[in-house]
């Protein structure tokens, strides 16, 4: 019971009014040291409760974060191989037939103002064997194209072993790989023969992945010269490539099918490489939504978890309330204790949950070979989550024990 206080006496020998009594405050200090209480005698419960919690948490926030690195890694990768890349492919006219482009299309997309760099590729009619003891039926899967020797500049594309097509060996019957090609011939190290038709030809390089252009990775690329002598190549381009500056793409874009083939632009299918890799990253965007929900189920699920902890708690300190009721402690003060001791739990799996997402972020990332990104809002957003959940997870248990009868609280077994 809380003393009666004295009555200040006047120099009369009466004594003053002092007013109505009123209860004491907890200070902020005293509201934290009360609500660790409870946490430090159950520490087994509190673990298991905030485990739900560090979950959804730690869900949430490697998702975005993995989701983050992901993207930023593909706008590394736009950026370095460029988003100003056009092809225009030869596609069908209005009556099904196969359009040809003319000999002259690469010269004739170069005269385009804008235009920094153009060079085309071509498709071949070669079957390609790994030797002359494969019968012609099986086939590798691999086809045959013709290309210019300039084609890997336009492409920002890269040799992996060997060398590339150039002026003095692009009559010769030589070949270069892509690396799904290499993969399916079984060819590790230039120098090795392969068949083209009934023609030995030897690999002269093997192609790095070509991101923007990933079916050239399935192809034995060969000189245009080379392919009119030995495969009775015509000498049309099947697809031509054209770099331009960043800001002119749209428009070479519109008067690109009209320059390739005037007499027929509507059978030219142009296309802007880059926009397959944006597309990704938003994919890779809708996905991340998905992902966020679950974790807000499993964020969810962990506040059910700290809703029961609460309960059980209170039900199981009804005498301690009843004792603090009886020594003077408000309803209010109760209601701030069990509030207090919720954001506590809450916060405690927030802190755990952040840390263990920042760490999967970061160990995955560098796993891809990306740069790891954990932006500073997810931390953020995720811990005040936990404190909302606490909040609202504790409401109702520190509701309930302020209206404990504090006789009947004591009596209580």
């Amino acid at each position: 019971m809380s003393a009666v206080p004295t009555r200040p006496a006047t120099r009369e020998g009466t004594y003053a009014n002092p007013g109505p009594l009123r209860p004491a405050r907890l200070s902020p200090r005293d509201v934290l040291r009360t609500g660790a209480v409870g946490l430090r005698a159950r520490r087994t419960r509190v673990v298991l409760s905030a485990l739900g919690i560090a979950i959804g948490i730690a869900t949430m926030i490697a998702v975005v974060g993995l989701s983050t690195s992901s993207r930023a890694d593909l706008m590394n990768r736009l950026d370095r191989l460029g988003t100003n890349l056009l092809t225009a492919e030869a596609g069908r006219d209005a009556f099904g037939r196969q359009v040809e482009l003319p000999e002259n299309a690469v010269a004739m997309v170069e005269r385009i103002g804008p235009v920094q760099h153009a060079t085309a590729t071509a498709d071949v009619d070669a079957r390609i064997r790994r030797s002359d003891v494969v019968p012609e039926e099986q086939a590798a899967g691999v086809t045959a194209q013709a290309a210019r020797p300039d084609l890997l500049t336009a492409l920002n594309a890269e040799v992996s072993r060997g060398v590339w097509l150039n002026r003095a060996n692009e009559r010769l019957p030589v070949t270069v790989l892509g690396s799904v090609a290499a993969r399916r011939l079984g060819i590790t190290e230039p120098g090795e023969k392969i068949m083209m038709n009934d023609v030995d030809v030897v690999v002269v390089g093997i192609l790095e992945p070509i991101e923007l252009v990933p079916n050239l990775d399935r192809v034995a690329l060969v000189g245009f010269p080379a392919a009119e002598r030995h495969f009775a190549f015509d000498g049309r381009p099947t697809t031509v490539f054209e770099r331009s500056s960043d800001a002119s793409v749209e428009d070479v874009r519109a008067v690109l099918a009209r320059t390739v083939s005037p007499g027929n632009p509507a059978g030219v299918k142009v296309s802007r490489p880059s926009d397959a890799l944006a597309a990704k990253a938003a994919t890779d965007k809708g996905l991340t939504t998905l992902m966020l929900g679950l974790g807000a189920v499993a964020l969810l699920v962990g506040g059910v978890g700290v809703a029961n902890t609460m309960v059980v708690s209170v039900l199981e300190r009804r005498q301690e309330i009843g004792l603090r009721r009886a020594l003077g402690a408000t309803r209010n003060a109760i209601r701030l204790q069990f509030l207090t001791e919720s954001l506590l739990l809450s916060a405690l799996g927030g802190l755990a949950g952040a840390a263990l997402g920042a760490a999967a972020t970061h160990g995955f990332a560098l796993v891809q070979g990306w740069t790891p990104v954990v932006p500073p809002w997810s931390l953020a957003g995720g811990f005040a989550a936990t404190l909302l959940i606490g909040a609202l997870a504790g409401l109702y248990p520190a509701v309930r024990a302020s209206r404990l009868d504090p006789t009947t609280a004591l009596n209580a077994t």
